[in-house]
């Protein structure tokens, strides 16, 4: 087990208040992305009806179509940002 050196009561305080600030705007950043959710929803289906009926570029002019066996089922679970 590594000994870690102590704190003083300073930089405990400052580490308090750092982590108190970064959960606040780890809370604002969610709340954001979620008021986003229905706008996100509708770019994703618009997205996957582009790649299905006019598909996308592989290479240079070549094009492909996604069937809609090759497109994932949407998970149950709410849509994850990572940030």
């Amino acid at each position: 087990m590594i000994d870690r050196p102590k704190r003083n009561r300073a930089v405990q305080k400052w580490l308090q208040e750092e982590i108190k600030e970064q959960q606040a705007r780890y809370k604002k950043i969610v709340a954001e992305m979620e008021a986003l959710a229905p706008e996100r929803d509708k770019w994703v289906e618009d997205f996957l009806q582009h790649i299905q009926t006019r598909g996308f570029n592989m290479h240079a002019d070549l094009r492909r179509k996604v069937g809609a066996h090759e497109i994932p089922k949407r998970p149950k679970r709410k849509f994850r940002v990572v940030f």
